[in-house]
């Protein structure tokens, strides 16, 4: 028999755990309380988001404006976000409303990971926003 032993037997706490499945990734919005979200032509860039687990911040980018503040994991999928601040600059003709898209991640209370792609949800009801994680080299 043979037996293979790791020279790292550092186990990972429960958040780091929890952390590894939706921290440090780029998260792409596809649909916004049940509506599909396509980037429109004058759009600088995709909306998407980032949780960085240094710090637990948040940032990225709501349609027009870049946005940050602060996470908090907890066990069960439960996350809140606290501190949620954009830019104030104003672009005609996106079809994104960025007020309704920041609102819900003061709402959501919840999140669910399959096949790359998450949701953010208050309790059991229909998504308040779906993302898909976009890998980059």
């Amino acid at each position: 028999m043979i037996s293979i032993m790791s020279c790292n037997s550092e186990k990972k706490t429960n958040s780091e755990v929890i952390s590894d499945t939706i921290t440090e990734k780029y998260w792409k919005l596809k649909s916004l309380n049940s509506r599909e979200i396509n980037m429109v032509e004058n759009q600088t860039c995709e909306t998407f988001f980032i949780l960085k687990s240094k710090d637990n911040r948040l940032k990225g980018f709501a349609g027009c404006n870049t946005f940050g503040g602060t996470f908090i994991l907890e066990k069960r999928n439960t996350i809140r976000f606290t501190n949620v601040l954009s830019t104030l600059m104003a672009c005609p003709d996106i079809t994104i409303n960025e007020t309704e898209f920041l609102k819900n991640f003061n709402l959501t209370g919840n999140y669910t990971i399959k096949d790359d792609v998450l949701s953010l949800s208050i309790g059991k009801r229909a998504p308040l926003a779906v993302f898909e994680v976009v890998y980059t080299n």
